[in-house]
């Protein structure tokens, strides 16, 4: 079958090319849908599972689990990457949408830490893991699923619908938790209608189950196995043979570097810069979101047919080198669009953190069990979570930090040795007294409707929307070319996900540290241009053009 389509691309009946592509593809967007709905819901999810942490610092533990899943992604790659190359590719995307599908349900059903205490958020942390296993597993089978179908002159075109399924994905929970939201309002939302996006998900996953299980086994796969020449180490072949190790790092660095930086900060990122630091209505974010990914749908099908006619290699780099130039001047152009009274409030009054630098941590605690309790740690805390810009100056040793606004100083606290409950108070106490100091120096509370520019705010993200999908649609495509059948999935699957998962995954959090540290609510921009940058240069002269290239090999 495989030689077949590969002399003769239009001998296969359309249905059965349609049914591959249908059925992967809406796999897919199933566990993309499950993984973003609690990525959409972060600071709700802070509230209702660590409440006792205070507001801030439970935004930071929920997105901090947020990323816990991200983490564990290639460990999913791992073990379904080695069932599917010894014992096929069905079978291994199969597992994986039941697993997400199942920790998604369960999600929607578990107690809050008002109703369960501590055990509410160890719960969470389970599922959240399992999500990450399942989703690690899931897209390097759906995308060579297909890949083995497709002729090789159509294969950019072909996989390109598989990766329109992460913006189905992307869009389905964001349409699910709006409708929600509009129909319950915001206060019973955030009681228990968050609950819903959640309990939804079982009846896609019935429909996602019914379609995978209408699929037979992938032709080039098939034709391994019934020539006795399947892997019985994938591992070993993946990963100890120089040949396919050094694919893997080209994989890594070349293509995987920037997909996670690019797509995570345009999707989610940007979301969180909005809403978070220039304060806008997550109502107005979520529709500028789900405008740029409703948009972005036919763009990852375009970049893949692209690739098809010009090259894998060059419609990757324009997309990366796209976003590198972008970066700094689009988020500083979203600050002018969207929220103007805060930029003209930071450059008339500045605000001041003077500390003693021997107390200032870097905020970063991806598994969220650190405690930043300084007076320091606090102070800048605060004001990176409230969106606010500031200038760092040294204070004599010892010194309890403080935040000066204008004519006002606002001094902060030692949470070290405070119990839970006094450090929450504590902090809401601090947090009143500086937005109190904030306001009254001209800082608006939010975004105003009448001053924002939201033609101008589209204008920008889809800038990085185009950037993402000419990065991401032929991704697929190109990845697996690079890889012999032998070890494809195992091989490709852990480069995609520790980029996509430890570069993409952690990109919020990383830049909310980075912020915290410097004062610049752009600094945070440096953790994904740094790694999209790695890639432009390694994708210039590492990364071979394998468009057309037969996948027997």
């Amino acid at each position: 079958m495989a030689d077949t389509a590969a002399t003769q691309p239009d001998a296969e009946p359309k249905t059965s090319m349609r049914t591959v592509v249908a059925a992967s593809s809406a796999g897919t967007a199933f566990e993309w849908y499950d993984f973003f709905v609690f990525g959409a819901l972060t600071t709700i999810i802070g509230k209702n599972f660590f409440s006792e942490l205070g507001e801030t610092a439970g935004v930071l533990a929920a997105l901090a689990l947020f990323g816990a899943g991200f983490f564990f992604r290639p460990l999913g790659a791992l073990i379904f990457g080695r069932i599917g190359d010894k014992s096929g590719r069905k079978g291994a995307f199969l597992i994986t949408v039941i697993m997400m599908g199942a920790a998604t349900f369960a999600i929607g059903l578990l107690p809050t830490f008002e109703q369960a205490g501590i055990i509410a958020p160890i719960l969470l942390i389970i599922m959240r893991i399992i999500q990450g296993t399942a989703l690690g597993g899931e897209y390097g089978g759906a995308a060579i699923y297909v890949a083995e179908h497709a002729p090789d002159h159509r294969r950019g075109l072909m996989t390109g619908w598989i990766q329109t399924s992460a913006a189905f994905g992307l869009f389905g929970a964001l349409i699910v938790i709006l409708a929600t939201r509009t129909v319950l309002g915001e206060e019973a939302f955030t009681a228990w209608g968050w609950r819903i996006p959640f309990l939804v998900s079982v009846g896609l996953l019935g429909v996602s189950v019914f379609m995978r299980m209408k699929l037979s086994e992938s032709p080039s796969f098939q034709k391994l196995k019934e020539s006795g020449e399947a892997t019985k180490a994938p591992f070993k072949e993946a990963f100890g043979q120089w040949k396919n190790l050094k694919t893997v790092l080209i994989a890594l660095t070349a293509v995987m570097f920037a997909q996670g930086a690019v797509w995570y900060c345009a999707f989610f990122y940007a979301p969180i810069f909005l809403e978070r630091f220039l304060k806008v209505d997550p109502r107005t974010v979520n529709l500028l979101i789900m405008a740029a990914t409703a948009a972005s749908a036919p763009l990852y099908i375009f970049f893949g047919w692209l690739s098809d006619r010009v090259g894998r290699k060059w419609v990757l780099w324009f997309g990366m080198t796209l976003a590198l130039v972008a970066f700094f001047p689009g988020f500083h152009m979203m600050s002018t669009f969207a929220n103007p009274a805060l930029a003209e409030a930071e450059a008339r009054t500045p605000v001041m953190v003077i500390a003693d630098p021997a107390t200032c941590n870097l905020q970063f605690d991806p598994v969220g069990k650190a405690k930043f309790v300084t007076s320091c740690d606090i102070a800048k805390s605060t004001l990176a979570n409230a969106g606010i810009s500031y200038q760092n100056n040294t204070a004599l040793p010892g010194a309890t930090a403080s935040v000066t606004v204008g004519g006002v100083t606002v001094p902060a606290f030692e949470g070290a040795g405070m119990d839970a409950a006094a450090l929450k108070a504590a902090k809401a106490d601090f947090e009143t007294r500086l937005k109190a100091a904030l306001v009254e120096a001209g800082y608006p509370t939010s975004a105003t409707a009448e001053r924002m520019n939201l033609p101008g705010l589209f204008a920008v993200l889809m800038v990085f929307v185009v950037a993402a999908t000419a990065l991401y649609g032929p991704q697929a495509s190109a990845l697996v070319e690079l890889f012999p059948t032998r070890v494809r999935y195992t091989a490709l699957s852990l480069p995609y996900h520790v980029g996509t998962g430890w570069v993409g995954g952690f990109v919020p959090f990383t830049a909310f540290a980075i912020v915290a540290a410097t004062g610049d609510i752009y600094a945070g921009l440096w953790y994904p241009f740094i790694f999209t940058l790695i890639s432009v240069v390694a994708t210039l002269l590492l990364l071979p053009e394998t468009r057309g290239r037969s996948l027997d090999f």
